[in-house]
């Protein structure tokens, strides 16, 4: 049973105030009307003493940690604000503040384990990836020292090797340094309104080799001599274009075809990419946007790239306040969305 102060009160007094009648009923000098006064008298001393004894000793100090509750809410160290304490029931107030504030501590506690986790697993990510053109260009430079500098053919062939290897690393320290800078919003957009055609139509000729390579065409559906203006960071958004289409390549089938298309809105484009190639399984989609994710763990990292192109494009494009949405069948290919504002 819940009783709050004056309840416990008036039921302690009644209690003791009939003790105390019934005692003095036994005593032969009190009248029935002398009965009634003590009765009343005892039950409002009664009452008074105990009632305010609880208030002052029992509330004062509810009062004290319901204010130290209050501030770790608020996470400051000011007071917090003046309100009534004096609840019908401030007790099961205060333990349901105090299952409120350990419930959202569990869940604080719950996402740093998760940060943690992921750090550890991008520090791993890191040092893996750092680790292979590292060895790579210092295998090279060391079998050069050991007497193979001496012959130009093997000097040449490895003198390359060793380039490559360094530029796959700077490449890759590089978009680590992107993808630092545009989770913390460093980066200042270059907003403009340009011609989104022929930048698709450049990213298409730098991936033309090697999508014949493989037989797969790429197509950009839009009408002869149409334009699609945009305003957004054109470098930026070539960029995303960039990772999407050499992405599609990668994980496209031989024979295959990537589209690139703008479905034009009221205020903004629809940019989609699509492609016909191996599709991304149930389990992987909410993953391929994390830095270092690759669905195939048996690439290396010359075919698999980095892993960080996805990443960056869904910073770049989450800069513009936008998100890339992408829906995918094992086997049928993947398409990825995102919007982007019309030229003003």
């Amino acid at each position: 049973m819940n009783l709050n102060s004056r309840s416990l009160a008036i039921v302690i007094s009644l209690a003791v105030a009939l003790v105390l009648t019934a005692f003095l009923a036994l005593a032969t000098y009190f009248s029935s009307e002398g009965l009634k006064v003590a009765l009343v008298a005892v039950f409002l001393s009664c009452f008074l003493l105990i009632y305010f004894s609880y208030e002052a000793l029992v509330l004062r100090e509810i009062k004290n940690v319901y204010s130290t509750l209050e501030r770790l809410k608020r996470q400051d160290n000011k007071k917090a604000e003046g309100r009534s304490f004096f609840t019908s029931d401030p007790l099961l107030k205060i333990k349901n503040e105090i299952y409120e504030i350990a419930a959202k501590k569990q869940l604080e506690i719950d996402e740093l384990k998760r940060l943690q986790a992921m750090r550890s697993e991008f520090l791993a990510d890191v040092s893996h990836e750092l680790k292979t053109p590292v060895f790579a260009a210092q295998g090279f430079i060391h079998t050069l020292l050991d007497g193979a500098v001496d012959d130009p053919t093997v000097r040449d062939k490895f003198l390359q090797k060793a380039a490559n290897s360094l530029d796959g690393l700077d490449t890759l320290v590089q978009d680590l340094i992107s993808i630092s800078q545009l989770e913390k919003g460093v980066i200042e957009l270059r907003k403009h309104n340009f011609d989104a055609v022929p930048v698709v139509r450049e990213v298409f000729e730098q991936f033309e080799l090697r999508a014949a390579s493989r037989d797969i065409k790429l197509h950009l559906d839009v009408q002869p001599g149409e334009e699609i203006n945009l305003f957004a960071d054109a470098t930026r958004i070539r960029q995303v274009f960039i990772n999407l289409i050499d992405n599609a390549i990668k994980y496209g089938r031989d024979g295959g075809n990537i589209w690139v298309s703008f479905n034009e809105g009221r205020k903004k484009y629809t940019v989609t990419v699509k492609d016909d190639g191996m599709g991304i399984a149930e389990e992987h989609i909410n993953r391929v946007f994390e830095r270092f994710y690759r669905i195939d763990k048996s690439r290396a990292r010359s075919e698999g790239g980095s892993g960080l192109g996805l990443s960056i494009s869904k910073h770049i494009v989450e800069a513009h306040r936008s998100f890339i949405a992408i829906t995918s069948t094992v086997g049928k290919g993947s398409t990825l969305r995102f919007k982007l504002p019309k030229a003003k």
